[in-house]
């Protein structure tokens, strides 16, 4: 099966080659020449330029145009989502198959890079959003709290809640006064999740440090439930009673409009 699949691969550079839209400097291809061959051929993104279009080549017959340029936004990301599906679990190729992805590009794909993020989160492949959330971050592309929001809740749903932890640590937990309530909320729910009780009783303890007060009542019982665990009643009970406001809280919705009745008014004759 491998050698059938090398050969083709073998194969379909050589035609790529041919027809001078990929230089191979051995039949041997490596990976991601295969996959700068495949996204040319599969589009039909070039093709033999005209003598007037000469100008347009390097010298080694490549056209200067990029092929990314020719393939939709959405070919794009199909093709992306398609390739990553396909190789096996090896860091080695995924990354190699991002490399030669946004070789074709001028700037970074950031936008197209998060739909096809979003389209491996729904097929529950959360190794592979894993693995192209860290090679993004690798390039020093997309180092925002929604990108580690986003690799957290991964690393959760691939059950491997300590490199969460060590990730929070490392990236975000030395920033508390700013964390959005959001993130916070995940990191507490995977600590109660994942039976890390300690862990999370110091991040709330850190944010009340900050003067950082929960939204939610989850929150707020997820924390009582963890001292309750960690064998200390009375800091549960501290905690139920600085935030019982939120357990008492009701919701008030905006006041109904009253629908205005037009006027009758006399029909007069004119």
């Amino acid at each position: 099966m491998a050698m059938s699949r090398s050969a083709a691969m073998a194969k379909l550079v050589r035609q790529i080659t041919q027809l001078g839209m990929v230089r191979v400097q051995t039949l041997n291809c490596s990976y991601s020449t295969m996959v700068q061959a495949q996204m040319a051929m599969q589009r039909n993104v070039s093709t033999m330029s005209s003598p007037e279009d000469q100008s347009g080549k390097d010298a080694g017959g490549v056209r200067k145009h990029q092929i990314g340029e020719n393939v939709s936004r959405k070919d794009k990301i199909n093709f992306l989502v398609n390739t990553l599906l396909d190789l096996k679990d090896s860091k080695e190729e995924v990354y190699g198959a991002m490399d030669t992805w946004v070789a074709w590009e001028q700037n970074f794909p950031i936008g197209p890079l998060k739909r096809a993020l979003l389209l491996l989160e729904k097929e529950q492949q959360w190794h592979r959003v894993i693995q192209v959330l860290k090679w993004m971050l690798s390039k020093g592309q997309g180092t925002t709290m929604g990108t580690y929001e986003q690799l957290i809740r991964a690393l959760d749903m691939d059950h491997r809640a300590e490199e969460a932890h060590v990730f929070w640590v490392k990236k975000i937990g030395s920033d508390l006064h700013s964390v959005p309530w959001k993130l916070c909320d995940l990191m507490i729910s995977v600590y109660y999740r994942n039976n890390m009780l300690e862990n999370l009783v110091n991040l709330f303890k850190r944010l009340e440090a900050f003067n950082r007060k929960p939204l939610e009542k989850s929150t707020v019982q997820r924390v009582a439930d963890a001292y309750e665990m960690l064998g200390l009643p009375e800091e549960k009970e501290r905690v139920l009673e600085k935030y019982k406001h939120l357990f008492t809280k009701t919701w008030k919705g905006s006041p109904k409009k009253s629908k205005k009745i037009p006027l009758l008014t006399e029909k007069k004759d004119f």
